[in-house]
């Protein structure tokens, strides 16, 4: 067991990656070559971890792991980055959260494909440790181990910490959940993928959807558009973070990361607008290199980049 509370804790789902970077979709005529391969960490919420940590933030993570060599290396990039793993849930057998990910080598853009039986696996609640989630000050969840989840926020709104969410999952048909509801009612900081507000609200202004989400429970709100940036809505006002403009290789993580360093952003303190450039920074330099964890960049390598960007990172 860890001895130093974490910063941040996170639960949630965590895959290995495959990743093929192709030309285009191979066919049965048409196998198409492979140009680049590579295994890394994913998932919501574990990329989001690795990001903190590799940051700077003390991050503990809570989810499902196999016994099995697919599991070892899943698991490998958390330990590289210091993340704390004395809570992980392993259950005997294979992996079954394993994602094969097609990268388009022109756009960076990618087709997922999971393995047969990814996520049937979830955190329950009776396995997690009370005192260790709100010795945290940031509670990051994603859209996965539901029942826990609620318990966790439930325990975190209890001892007035914060909670994070990553709902990202736009293309799943129909309405939002209710234990989905119910557990943005418990949320701080919602930031979601393009269109799930929409999905959420039945609005499709973003910004108008985003005030309707503030009166469900949280006090910001932020919804990401790939190249087309962020933005952020508050009680106060909203605005429009542009995104960053850099070589593409894979986009692979680039959401996830974002809330890693979101994330580490509310743990400084640091007002919205700063907090959404900080952010679009890491994710964009990430893109610059294959796979979701692989490209995360230390602070003072995002230091850097905003500094040439004319935006000064306080101390």
């Amino acid at each position: 067991m860890s001895s130093a509370p974490p910063d941040i804790v996170g639960l949630g789902l965590a895959t290995l990656d495959v990743l093929l970077r192709v030309p285009r979709m191979a066919t049965w005529d048409d196998p198409a070559w492979v140009t680049s391969f590579g295994l890394d960490g994913g998932g919501m919420v574990g990329t989001a971890c690795c990001a903190a940590a590799r940051l700077g933030a003390s991050v503990g993570f809570i989810g499902t792991a196999g016994d099995d060599l697919s599991a070892q290396m899943k698991l490998r990039s958390f330990v590289e980055c210091g993340v704390d793993l004395s809570r992980l849930v392993v259950r005997p057998g294979p992996e079954p959260n394993v994602m094969i990910v097609y990268v388009d080598e022109a756009t960076g853009e990618r087709i997922f494909s999971p393995l047969t039986g990814f996520a049937r696996y979830d955190v329950q609640p009776e396995a997690l440790d009370r005192d260790y989630i709100t010795s945290a000050q940031i509670l990051h969840l994603d859209e996965f181990n539901r029942a826990a989840a609620l318990q966790a926020a439930r325990w975190m709104r209890e001892a007035g910490r914060t909670v994070c969410i990553d709902c990202s999952r736009t293309s799943s048909p129909g309405p939002v959940a209710p234990d989905l509801l119910e557990l943005l009612g418990l949320t701080d900081v919602l930031i979601s993928g393009s269109g799930f507000l929409r999905c959420l609200t039945g609005e499709p202004d973003v910004r108008r959807a985003g005030r309707q989400a503030l009166a469900l429970g949280p006090r910001l709100v932020v919804e990401t558009d790939g190249a087309n940036g962020s933005t952020t809505i508050t009680a106060e006002g909203d605005f429009h973070t542009p995104a960053f403009t850099v070589p593409v290789a894979d986009t692979t993580g680039a959401g996830d990361v974002f809330h890693g360093a979101y994330a580490v952003a509310l743990l400084r303190a640091w007002e919205p607008r700063l907090a959404a450039q900080f952010a679009t920074a890491v994710s964009a330099i990430k893109c610059t290199r294959l796979g979701g964890r692989r490209g995360i960049p230390t602070l003072a390598e995002v230091a850097t980049f905003l500094a040439e960007r004319g935006i000064t990172l306080p101390d």
